[in-house]
């Protein structure tokens, strides 16, 4: 009789199935058959099994490599959806994430596609937020202040697209150290009004090699438009000047680039920034050292004559064109500070007005007798006028002090001494034309 093998896909009769028909004993196989069967039977069962085995095997190898393709589509999928519905805006920050030597000047944020929401500026190893504001069309975002040197700042800017979708930019970045910059000190001041022998002088607080990049980063500009040339003293001082004394009421523009400027091996400029001053009338003082009088000239024309005591024949004033650099109503004179000892030191001199570094000065004289002035020469090598302990009074010494500008030029001439050193002040004026364009590196 056919045994009958049962499966999933071959499943028994429905006769075969029947619980309750009673199995004939004439239908019983033979006792050989029956081992048989049942070796046939454990055949087909092993060989079954490892049928199901093998699918087994192959579906999971299957599934796996399937699903590593559905992840990887899937993934996939995802990034082209994120991506498709990105924020339009795009945010820079000027000041690159990782920099060590980022600018302190023209640290910033911009963003196309969209307006930013908020910028946070914030030193790093403090946490302290630093002050800015975002502009008007919220396209743009700058500190309120200029950021120090060799520090290291945290940056995160927000902004929205016209969808509302945001986006986010982040940097760390530390600004450039002192040690691998340099800036350059400067007169005159900003919104100044000075006299017209004023020149633009800088002094750099590092040796300068490459000069002629730096100063071709230095604009100096007049409104009367006189050429205006630099002239390096040194490599650590800049000044600039036209030929001719400044025009009476021009205006003068100052252009400092020097951020990002190499200056000399492993410096950086750091400074960027616009700088006018303005030219008032022209005054322009002679000393006579034959007379010991000064004639002040205002626009060209004589304006007063006033008796002075200039330095005595052992210790006479300089000649040249010398710039008031600097004002006092009031200072100490201590001689032993230039040179001469303990010979003097006047601790409340009146009116005082730098001529040159060295210790040159026009100033009021309290101590020394009415009969000195006009007539002969006291002083250490400065120029004295008549004038009160304190500085009150009708004095020559108050009124010159009140009508003189830093930058008003002084004279001197038919002194014994030798003339100023150009640099020794604010005094290039006593270099021809000439030899002031031979000192410009540009």
């Amino acid at each position: 009789m056919e045994q009958l093998v049962t499966s999933p896909d071959n499943p028994a009769p429905a006769w075969s199935r029947t619980p309750h028909r009673p199995l004939q004993q004439a239908e019983q196989p033979a006792p050989g058959a029956s081992r048989r069967a049942r070796r046939a039977r454990r055949t087909l069962a092993v060989t079954a099994l490892f049928a199901a085995g093998a699918l087994a095997l192959s579906a999971c190898g299957g599934d796996a490599e399937a699903g590593d393709h559905d992840a990887k589509n899937g993934q996939a999928g995802a990034d082209a959806a994120a991506a498709k519905d990105a924020s339009d805006a795009k945010i820079k920050v000027s000041s690159k994430d990782g920099a060590t030597d980022a600018s302190i000047n023209d640290t910033g944020v911009t963003v196309t596609g969209g307006k930013l929401t908020d910028v946070k500026l914030t030193v790093a190893d403090s946490g302290a937020p630093v002050a800015g504001a975002i502009s008007a069309d919220k396209a743009s975002w700058k500190p309120g202040v200029q950021l120090e040197r060799g520090t290291k700042y945290k940056i995160t800017a927000n902004a929205k697209d016209a969808k509302g979708r945001s986006a986010t930019e982040n940097a760390t970045f530390t600004t450039v150290s002192s040690a691998n910059s340099f800036i350059g000190s400067y007169t005159p001041d900003d919104g100044k009004t000075v006299g017209v022998g004023m020149p633009v002088s800088f002094n750099f607080d590092k040796v300068i090699t490459n000069k002629k990049d730096v100063q071709s980063h230095i604009k100096v500009t007049s409104s009367s438009g006189q050429q205006v040339v630099g002239h390096w003293f040194g490599a650590q001082r800049l000044d600039f000047r036209p030929e001719d004394y400044w025009q009476a009421g021009s205006k003068i523009t100052m252009k400092i680039d020097l951020d990002g400027v190499k200056g000399g091996q492993g410096i950086t400029g750091v400074q960027s920034k616009t700088v006018s001053f303005t030219i008032g009338r022209s005054q322009v003082s002679t000393v006579d050292m034959n007379t010991q009088m000064m004639t002040v000239k205002r626009d060209g024309k004589t304006y007063k004559t006033i008796p002075i005591s200039g330095g005595s024949p052992d210790h006479p004033t300089y000649n040249g064109q010398m710039v008031i650099s600097e004002k006092f109503e009031q200072t100490r004179m201590d001689g032993s500070t230039v040179g001469f000892g303990g010979e003097y030191d006047i601790k409340d001199v009146p009116h005082a007005m730098r001529l040159s570094s060295s210790g040159t000065f026009i100033h009021g004289n309290y101590w020394g007798a009415s009969s000195v002035f006009g007539n002969s020469g006291t002083s250490h090598g400065c120029v004295g006028l008549r004038d009160q302990k304190g500085g009150g009074g009708d004095t020559p010494g108050k009124w010159f002090f009140n009508e003189s500008l830093v930058g008003d030029v002084v004279i001197v001439k038919n002194s014994h001494d030798q003339t100023v050193k150009p640099d020794n002040g604010l005094n290039g004026w006593n270099l021809s034309w000439s030899e002031w364009q031979a000192g410009s590196a540009a």
